[in-house]
């Protein structure tokens, strides 16, 4: 993960040196790329400028939903086998009530080691028993930069982040950080080409 973003801070490197060895060209590459003249489209912010709510608004609709968490109360049984059906690798455990307070999240990790590696039955041990709490939780808003919260998952080594704005809006993947900086990377390469080339309009 690291390696990806050392490539990308230097894929950004090489733009700022083109622009550099080109200084007349600048401002017409500026106002070309939309920097100067318009508003940069969602898909081509900048990595700089990318939220974790603009990776969210990419997922649609599929962003959050009931099946993105479970109680502390639930049997691990169903949560994993709830996991399994919608294809993802984590959920939200909140506590019991109407309330949606976080309690912490089980991930796939949780399961193998507390049920599968300690032989333990899921159908009788509870999601709150094998959960990582809330207290080792690790959580972004739909503002964090996307490169931060990359960073994060990194640091902590984890690979599901809930997005929490006062309540859960979503629950963000490394897959879905490392889609969005790849689509970020490939158009300002594509720009950067286009302009070596002279083909950039």
């Amino acid at each position: 993960m690291e390696g990806l973003v050392r490539g990308i801070r230097s894929c950004q490197e090489t733009l700022r040196v083109a622009i550099l060895k080109h200084p007349s060209e600048r401002r017409n590459m500026l106002s070309r790329s939309g920097r100067v003249t318009s508003s940069i489209p969602v898909r081509e912010k900048g990595l700089e400028n990318l939220t974790v709510a603009d990776v969210l608004m990419t997922k649609g609709e599929e962003k959050i939903g009931s099946w993105l968490w479970c109680h502390t109360t639930d049997s691990v049984h169903d949560a994993v086998k709830n996991m399994a059906n919608n294809n993802i690798g984590s959920l939200v455990v909140l506590k019991p009530g109407e309330q949606g307070l976080i309690a912490g999240i089980l991930t796939e990790r949780d399961y193998m080691r507390k049920i599968i590696a300690q032989e333990r039955s899921s159908k009788y041990t509870r999601v709150g028993e094998i959960m990582t709490d809330e207290n080792k939780l690790v959580t972004v808003t739909s503002d964090t930069n996307i490169l931060q919260a990359m960073q994060l998952m990194t640091d902590h080594h984890i690979r599901h982040v809930p997005v929490i704005d006062g309540k859960i809006v979503g629950i963000v993947s490394i897959v879905d950080v490392v889609r969005a900086v790849v689509e970020q990377q490939g158009g300002e390469l594509k720009r950067l080409n286009e302009f070596i080339k002279g083909d950039y309009y």
